[in-house]
């Protein structure tokens, strides 16, 4: 089915441009007015695709710090909760008498 909907957007990507070269090829402008203007479109798009990717890469940094903070926060808790188990235990044995040593 996903086979289908593919073929079905590319067909439909491949229509919009034929449209497309169809329109510029019939458009009532002169060749050298039709050139400038698609130029100046894509100069356009691109400078928008520019700072989009930027924006992302701005924002997948940002994320990338968040998560290295979470994990570093959890890796903090867990020592700590590690070592007061550690120190807990050490503390609970000292107290308790031995019965092994039997007393003289």
């Amino acid at each position: 089915m996903s086979d289908n909907d593919s073929n079905g957007f590319l067909w439909f990507l491949a229509g919009l441009g034929v449209g497309a070269l169809v329109g510029v090829l019939y458009a009532p402008k002169a060749g050298e007015e039709t050139r400038e203007v698609l130029r100046a479109r894509a100069e356009d798009g691109a400078d928008v695709l520019k700072e989009r990717a930027r924006r992302a890469r701005s924002q997948a940094a940002d994320l990338v710090d968040r998560g290295r903070d979470a994990v570093n926060q959890q890796k903090q808790q867990f020592r700590n909760a590690y070592e007061a188990g550690r120190q807990a235990y050490h503390e609970a044995t000292d107290e308790v008498p031995s019965t092994d040593v039997p007393n003289s």
